[in-house]
């Protein structure tokens, strides 16, 4: 009998990575690296049932793409905003990596809420001019609310940090059912009082056309004056000139931002607004999910979703293109 055929398209190149996929498909599957010199490319994709993808757009050609005729196809980076999903065949289901890469990120999301919380960056300039502040108060995160706008795997995993400190869960989900040890659970639809009450607003929802420019100057407004935006999930998410504006016009208001509207290319990086002259602003080059051994995790896990569609079993995560698509 000949076993099903799984491919890589992208080159697993941090250490860990292409030994945690071979282990967990390991009987199950015959899998070929595409960035394996000797592959053949057409052979190898035709012969496909599944792909486990990093960015397929970049991975494929448009051709490739076209010609494709998998059941699966499962990503291993966090977001799905990158798929080409128009070039993919409807028959073609795609998965997310949910949860793959939660941990690190749980942990990025709470050093900047702490650092935005006890005044770190502001405290740091403030000593730099040679002002030795000792009065203005910093934030105490027990008993305060923390709002997490998508409560999947990165929700759930920043969750039971914040807890730890005696915060107060409030969740924004799909659905808006209740969710276990969470003090509130809300829809999109009842964004405007989850914004209010939160002390901290954190941002790990998937963006999609219904999540693009969320966060705009009427949320803004709406929040504390001394709230703290955290966001690890995508820039667009949030009206780029609105949250500057804010932030420079409401200094008791602070930013964690790991993601940019603009991020770093062959020119290297450099914002539309000046974000970085702001003290209440803490930046990040998109690497909440950069911890070592991180890759190799999540690649396992991807793998370990690729490996329920191989025992017939349910495949976890999948991804609503409708969602995706104007």
């Amino acid at each position: 009998m000949t076993m099903p055929s799984v491919v890589v398209t992208f080159e697993p190149r941090f250490p860990g990575m292409r030994e945690a996929i071979e282990q967990t498909l390991d009987e199950l599957a015959a899998v070929t690296f595409l960035s394996d010199s000797d592959s053949d490319r057409a052979s190898a994709l035709a012969a496909a049932d599944a792909l486990l993808v990093w960015g397929i757009g970049a991975e494929l050609t448009q051709d490739e793409l076209h010609r494709l005729d998998v059941e699966l196809v499962q990503l291993v980076s966090a977001g799905a905003n990158h798929i080409p999903f128009g070039l993919l065949a409807p028959s073609i289901r795609v998965a997310a990596n949910g949860g793959g890469w939660a941990v690190p990120m749980a942990e990025h999301v709470l050093a900047m809420t702490l650092a935005l919380a006890k005044r770190l960056p502001q405290n740091h300039a403030l000593l730099a001019r040679g002002v030795f502040d000792q009065r203005t108060p910093s934030k105490a995160l027990d008993g305060c609310v923390v709002a997490i706008l998508g409560y999947g795997g990165i929700g759930r995993a920043s969750a039971r940090l914040f807890r730890a400190l005696g915060a107060r869960i409030h969740a924004v989900t799909r659905s808006g059912r209740p969710e276990n040890d969470v003090e509130l659970t809300a829809s999109l639809d009842e964004l405007d009082g989850v914004v209010a009450a939160a002390d901290v607003l954190l941002l790990s929802l998937p963006l999609t056309v219904a999540t693009a420019g969320l966060i705009a100057r009427r949320e803004l407004e709406l929040m504390k004056p001394d709230a703290i935006l955290v966001n690890v999930a995508r820039a667009e998410i949030i009206d780029e000139d609105a949250l500057y504006e804010h932030l420079r016009d409401t200094p008791s208001f602070s930013a964690g931002l790991d993601v940019w509207w603009q991020e770093g290319g062959r020119d290297g990086f450099a914002t539309r607004r000046p974000f970085f002259e702001l003290p209440n602003v803490l930046g990040s080059p998109h690497v909440s999910a950069n911890a070592a051994g991180s890759p190799a995790r999540a690649a396992g896990h991807a793998a370990e979703n690729v490996a329920r569609y191989l025992r017939g079993e349910a495949v976890l995560h999948l991804v609503d293109r409708a969602e995706y698509q104007h």
